[in-house]
């Protein structure tokens, strides 16, 4: 049987990292510019920042000051306990001025590991590979991952190595971590097919077998990934690849587990990630399953 799927937003344009903390589901929405959180059923919607260079990866630091990105100005911003908004760091001389920041993994120190775009996707410029980079507490920036294909959505495992969608890679990289946050080499954690050649986008998609995006982890280490060409939350196995998927009427883009159980996967929707077409209109959507206990 289908698991039913229930509308937990709507009304907006684009969501992006689902995330829940202190028993609320936190979201992103892009092209609105707000962070909004809401209680596990969606109501008690709060608009958490506002933040006019679009917001993308949400996280926390140990002292629970809210880090958000800033995409298009390549910053990752922190939330101060008064609510004001101050640059935590500048990525722009890593990543490119040109270039747009994306999803966000914050650990328990309160290390950011940050990727981005790597190329001017919405206007399909020509496929480049990326760097990863680690924001330290102290807002200090380092490359620890080189040569990606479209880093985005991140996982921590319970063996401490950090997982890496690539969603224009047709794989999940794994790499461990080392004391002081740096990144061991890469491997392969799930892999769908070959790295498409490129560099022409147009010739990139049509070797995409699955385009891994926003991502979150169970509690057994398997990994529940948005197919971000799919329309389709997959279930994946390390070293076996998808073991079992949950379709979907549209485009879905990100996913997190939360809820009162920690059983709800809440699931970002959308017609597509078309920029020219998100930003004119309100069809975004967050939506929940419920997922079967662990055994």
């Amino acid at each position: 049987m289908a698991p039913e799927i229930k509308v937990v937003l709507e009304g907006y344009t684009y969501f992006e990292c689902p995330r829940w903390h202190e028993n609320r589901i936190w979201v992103s929405d892009f092209y609105s510019y707000q962070v909004v959180s809401a209680s596990e059923d969606g109501t008690d919607v709060r608009v958490e920042a506002k933040v006019p260079g679009q917001p993308s990866g949400l996280g926390w630091l140990p002292d629970g000051r809210l880090l958000v990105v800033s995409m298009r100005d390549q910053k990752i911003l922190r939330r101060e306990p008064d609510g004001e908004l101050v640059v935590h760091a500048d990525l722009s001389n890593i990543v490119g001025a040109d270039i747009n920041v994306n999803d966000m993994l914050v650990d328990a120190q309160g290390r950011a590991y940050v990727g981005n775009f790597g190329f001017d996707l919405m206007n399909l410029a020509q496929v480049e590979t990326a760097d990863l980079v680690r924001v330290d507490p102290d807002g200090s920036v380092h490359v620890v991952a080189r040569d990606l294909h479209f880093p985005n959505g991140m996982a921590l495992t319970t063996t401490g190595e950090l997982l890496v969608d690539e969603t224009l890679g047709n794989r999940i990289s794994a790499f461990s971590i080392e004391a002081d946050g740096s990144l061991g080499e890469r491997r392969d954690w799930a892999k769908f097919g070959e790295v498409p050649g490129g560099p022409a986008m147009e010739t990139t998609l049509a070797e995409i077998v699955l385009a891994p995006d926003g991502c979150c982890i169970d509690g057994d280490d398997s990994m529940w990934v948005a197919d971000a060409l799919g329309g389709r939350i997959v279930h994946v196995a390390e070293g076996v690849g998808v073991i079992g998927e949950i379709a979907f009427g549209s485009g879905v883009f990100a996913c997190g587990l939360g809820g009162s159980d920690g059983r709800t996967l809440f699931v970002c929707a959308a017609p597509d990630f078309n920029e020219h077409a998100r930003k004119i209109a309100t069809e975004g959507k967050l939506l929940s399953i419920r997922l079967e206990p662990l055994d």
